[in-house]
């Protein structure tokens, strides 16, 4: 599968920014982490829920990407809806997306948010929208 070339320099990014790092990228699994960081969290001192729901979303369309750009389509987010079920405050922050439906206009994907010691932390299901590339 070939990779699209990025209209800006993935350093100059979003996900740059928070520190997503891909360990791993197909179009059925994606893998991914973030070091925690103070400019990371809420003021609470917890990882900010941003961060998964950010995480889940880029990785989710990564994947999508990976299957559908060679068709002439691209994929872009349609709805996140990320479940917090418990906070990390330090470490890395672990996320493991898998392809639950590849459809013809939509992808369905489940991300695990996991801490260090591989507890669930957030559960994310992200819809991709696979529309045509433009010219």
């Amino acid at each position: 599968m070939s990779i699209p070339e990025p209209l800006l320099p993935l350093e100059r990014t979003f996900d740059a920014l928070y520190g997503l790092e891909v360990i791993e990228s197909t179009d059925e699994l994606v893998r991914a982490q973030v070091p925690v960081r103070d400019e990371i969290k809420q003021p609470m001192g917890l990882v900010h829920g941003g961060i998964y729901a950010s995480m889940a979303e880029s990785m989710a369309s990564l994947g999508t990407m990976l299957g559908v750009y060679e068709n002439g389509e691209i994929a872009t987010g349609l709805s996140n809806q990320t479940s917090f079920l418990r906070p990390i405050l330090e470490g890395t922050v672990h996320a493991t997306a898998t392809r639950r439906h590849r459809g013809r206009t939509t992808w369905v994907w489940e991300v695990d948010i996991t801490d260090d010691e591989g507890r669930l932390c957030a559960l994310t299901r992200m819809t991709i929208a696979v529309r045509p590339r433009p010219a």
